[in-house]
């Protein structure tokens, strides 16, 4: 049983899907106006793990996450730049998908564009003013009358009576509004910015009613997960329910999950403190499966603190699964085609109970920080229960077992070789032909100079292997 926090109704709640055996999850994407910086990686690889999770367990997941590609920064970015908003969305959607491969978000099953659903957006807000739950004004901008939706408020669990009008929209002058709560949902178009015709004018769709309209079409009127960013509770979320459930007449989302933030040194992430950081440029310094694994090794509701430290502790946590894999992987190449002994089937029998262990947290509320301990564990008792004795049949069941834990987590265990540039593999075979004729002190020698250069060598039955410190 996989139980969910709701933040709707603020409790954990057992998951049960509309249509039996299939979820159907949309998560609130990027909106892509530069390269993807590591607060979207979170929900990102958050969501994509509660996926993978899904799967695992056996259920077909229907998994929609839009890109925003008409929006204020994007059209700024374009002016700056000298180009239309389109060559930046397209520019950075291009991008944004590398980073996501990089760090091995399955791809979604669709990723709608706002650009490319206006007119189910123009359809929504007529029905909405055929409703009564919106209104046009003279300028052509379109409303959303708040007041009019009873339940406004119940996913932020704010009073209507304390909120104020404050949110991510263009703010209009408040004479043309009916109430200072209103929310835009059509406005004007300004000069050189996108626009499209509709019945009320040229102009282009407020943000809350892109996600509304994509998850109609693509999931339908009620589905089983909405989730993104705490930070997309209020408005956004809250909006969304509003336009939805007036629109469609039924509820909008079963289960509302949301990640909490990621701060930069104990400090909000911003480009004037310059702690912004994009996933990119952590790129640059780790393998992104770094970033994936630290990303995990906390409760996806808890606040994350990403630091230098942190990484290098993450890294190194990473490291000692990878290379408890790669042991494994070398004993099944020289492990011989025996039968099973009867010890082999009591470890294999045993090793289950990791499993079990890994599958209690991530059923409750897709707990990846017990997960992980959960494989650390398993590969403690994989260095401890296996040698060069064991047989193909035995590790090779471990393997499969760790492995599809693995997978969940979205953690690649195998390494990909790497091509060493000339230089490194002269030192290498230098190396041994020093040892081959007992001139250990310049295989010392060699050793320290590779040390140095960032390679770290290990002598094995095997041969030498070697691996980036």
């Amino acid at each position: 049983m996989i139980e969910i926090y709701n933040t709707l109704t603020k409790k954990k709640e057992e998951f049960k899907p509309i249509t039996p055996n299939k979820v159907s999850m949309y998560v609130c994407g990027p909106t892509v106006y530069n390269f993807i910086h590591i607060g979207n990686a979170r929900p990102m690889i958050v969501f994509d793990t509660v996926r993978r999770y899904f799967m695992y367990k056996g259920y077909e997941v229907n998994y929609v996450s839009n890109f925003t590609d008409v929006d204020d920064k994007i059209i700024k970015a374009a002016i700056e730049e000298g180009v239309d908003s389109e060559e930046i969305s397209t520019r950075y959607i291009a991008e944004c998908r590398k980073d996501m491969a990089d760090m091995n978000i399955l791809p979604a099953t669709r990723n709608p564009q706002a650009t490319q659903e206006i007119e189910g957006m123009i359809n929504m807000i007529q029905i909405l003013i055929d409703k009564g739950y919106a209104y046009p004004v003279s300028d052509g901008t379109v409303y959303y009358r708040t007041r009019k939706f009873d339940g406004y408020g119940k996913l932020s669990h704010k009073n209507i009576e304390d909120l104020e009008g404050g949110h991510r929209d263009i703010k209009v002058t408040g004479d043309l509004k009916e109430d200072p709560l209103d929310f835009v949902l059509w406005k004007p178009k300004k000069e050189g910015e996108p626009s499209w015709p509709s019945p009320w004018c040229d102009g282009r769709p407020g943000w809350h009613i892109e996600c509304s309209v994509m998850s109609k079409r693509y999931l339908g009127d009620t589905i089983d997960i909405h989730a993104g960013g705490e930070d997309l509770i209020f408005p956004h979320h809250e909006n969304e329910i509003a336009q939805s459930e007036a629109a469609n007449g039924v509820p909008f989302a079963h289960y509302w999950m949301h990640n909490a933030f990621l701060n930069i040194n104990n400090k909000k992430m911003s480009k004037s403190l310059g702690n912004f950081f994009t996933v990119r440029e952590i790129s640059e310094k780790y393998d992104l499966q770094v970033l994936r694994f630290f990303m995990l090794t906390a409760h996806y509701r808890n606040p994350l603190n990403f630091s230098a430290e942190l990484m290098e502790s993450a890294k190194a946590g990473l490291d000692r699964i990878l290379t408890g894999a790669e042991r494994l992987k070398d004993l099944i190449e020289q492990a011989d085609e025996t039968d099973l002994s009867s010890a082999e089937m009591a470890g294999l029998q045993e090793s289950e109970k990791f499993t079990i262990q890994f599958e209690k947290a991530m059923d409750d509320d897709f707990n990846t920080a017990d997960a992980i301990t959960a494989i650390f564990d398993f590969v403690k008792f994989l260095n401890t229960n296996t040698d060069e004795n064991s047989s193909k049949a035995y590790l090779t069941g471990l393997h499969d077992s760790l492995w599809r834990l693995a997978d969940v987590l979205g953690l690649i265990l195998d390494r990909e070789e790497e091509n060493l540039d000339d230089e490194i593999e002269e030192l290498i075979q230098e190396r041994q032909d020093a040892r081959k004729n007992k001139d250990f002190a310049k295989a010392d020698e060699i050793r320290d100079k590779l040390l140095a250069m960032g390679i770290v060598l290990e002598d094995t039955r095997e041969g030498v292997k070697w691996k980036r410190a």
